[in-house]
This record gives structure tokens, sequence and C-alpha cells, in this order.
């Protein structure tokens, strides 16, 4: 099961985090995603959550995100978790206004995406 969560601040992010993880949910399948880089490792260090990374997307898509603007970075990185290409679109430019993405990756389950906007 993939299931993302659209938030507006840190403090959000991290009770979502907090959250998942009292469900039950591995902190290795929670990530954090910001059009910030630096914001994205602070997120995901302050709550034990992930990043995107060539773990999650591949050689590939890693190498070409080196030449890629940010916005096609992160939709790339979205894509590659399972979202899918019109909806990370929309997810870019909802984080492009500062919000920040919760990715939760179950690779037990079958892949279902649902979108919560608080």
């Amino acid at each position: 099961m993939s299931t993302h969560t659209l938030l507006r601040t840190d403090e959000e992010v991290m009770e979502k985090v907090e959250s998942l993880k009292s469900q039950g949910i591995n902190e290795n399948n929670i990530y954090v995603l910001s059009h910030d880089k630096q914001h994205t490792n602070q997120l995901a260090d302050e709550t034990d959550a992930n990043t995107v990374g060539t773990t999650e997307t591949g050689l590939d898509t890693t190498v070409k995100n080196l030449f890629r603007k940010k916005g096609d970075e992160l939709r790339a990185k979205m894509q590659e978790m399972g979202i899918d290409e019109s909806e990370a679109d929309e997810l870019e430019e909802e984080l492009d206004e500062g919000k920040i993405l919760v990715v939760v990756k179950d690779e037990d389950r079958m892949p279902t995406f649902k979108l919560e906007l608080l």
C-alpha cells in the first residue's frame, strides 16, 4: 500500500509521522518530500523518516535528476514512488507553494493511493 498526505507545516509533518508510527507503520516506509532539499533532509532527520533517493528511484532516474529542473526532479521522484504523472504534476505545484508531502510505502500490500488535504 502506498499513501501520501500533503501538509502545510513542519509541525503537521511531525504529528503525521508520529501518528503513522503509532499505527504500526515502519519508519523505513515513511518518506518526506518538499521543494527544498535542505528542508526535506531536516524533516527526515527530525522525524526519523526517509528521503526519496537512489534506492527508491533507481540509478537511471537519479542520474537523470542531476540534469533536471527541481520541479521535474520532484515529479520523477513521486512517479517512482507510485504516484501517477497527472497527480505528481498537481502535487509538485503544491510543493512549489511550500507544502510538504509525506509518503508511506508498504511493499507487502497492493498499491493504492490516497490524498488527504489538511
